[in-house]
């Protein structure tokens, strides 16, 4: 399997000879699968204070029974709320029932070996034309997939000049996708959540530090190394499959991943 690499300029340079990992089958369940797990790694542990609901001075009747009302904690003392009742669930203000706790395992784990096969399983959704339109990217003009650049984009450290390379590669389209978007208005915008940037391109590459500089301020544009690359890069939200650019040296390294999947490949073949 082969496919062209292209020049900053957008020029059809010589072939280059894609590994095995995009081979690989694509399972959606797979990617989701992993997704999901990978996903929690990032999550924030919630909990209560202990207290929380039940810095009230209440207590219940002595003896509880006999006096015609419910046994039920209720406020002593004077103010507004006397006589009201409290410090239980059931009552205004009270305690939750069943409050989340920090202790609570929110990281979930995923075999190795799953892992490694969903990874490259999503490596290979972006050689597929359809899955990378069906999600949404603009790819009018492009004609082979996965997009192949020559290194020299990873000594690009301005926006300026990085510009021009996405407009030669006819990439521009789909970063102004983005730009388009209506604000949120409702409980988004009253959390600070007014806008929401989506994915646009992704580049692939074997040194990330001048070309993330430069795509810092470009919408939707992301830098990842080989090394760095994950399922929560390729599918964003577990959908498949982004817009990816990889550069020459970056495919080189890609073939040096090495799955259980990929040895039996070999032994069938």
């Amino acid at each position: 399997m082969k496919t062209q690499t292209l020049s900053l300029t957008g020029t059809k340079q010589d072939d280059v000879e894609l590994p095995k990992v995009f081979s690989t089958p694509v399972d959606k369940n797979l990617i989701h699968r992993a997704f999901v797990n990978l996903d929690s790694h990032h999550y924030q542990r919630q909990g209560r204070m202990p207290l929380a609901g039940q810095n009230t001075v209440a207590a219940s009747n002595d003896p509880p029974t006999g006096h015609g009302q419910a046994r039920v904690a209720r406020v002593r003392g004077g103010g507004p709320r006397r006589g009201q009742g409290a410090k239980v669930a059931m009552t205004r203000g009270g305690r939750q029932a069943h409050p989340p706790t920090s202790e609570k395992v929110v990281y979930k784990k995923l075999n190795k070996q799953e892992n490694k096969l969903a990874l490259c399983s999503a490596i290979a959704a972006t050689a597929s034309k359809d899955l990378i339109s069906s999600r949404g990217h603009l790819i009018k003009g492009i004609e082979s997939f996965p997009l192949v650049v020559s290194d020299d984009i990873e000594k690009i450290s301005k926006t300026k000049e990085i510009s021009k390379v996405l407009s030669a590669l006819k990439l521009t389209q789909d970063i102004q996708r983005l730009e388009n978007r209506k604000a949120r208005s409702g409980r988004a915008a009253i959390r600070g959540r007014k806008t929401k940037i989506g994915k646009s391109v992704l580049f692939v590459t074997k040194d990330a530090k001048a070309l993330s500089k430069a795509c810092g301020s470009l919408p939707g544009v992301d830098v990842r190394t080989v090394s760095d690359l994950s399922v929560l890069d390729l599918a964003p939200g577990s959908s498949l499959v982004r817009l990816t650019v990889y550069t020459k040296g970056a495919i080189s390294e890609i073939g040096n991943i090495k799955s259980r999947h990929l040895e039996l490949m070999e032994q069938l073949q």
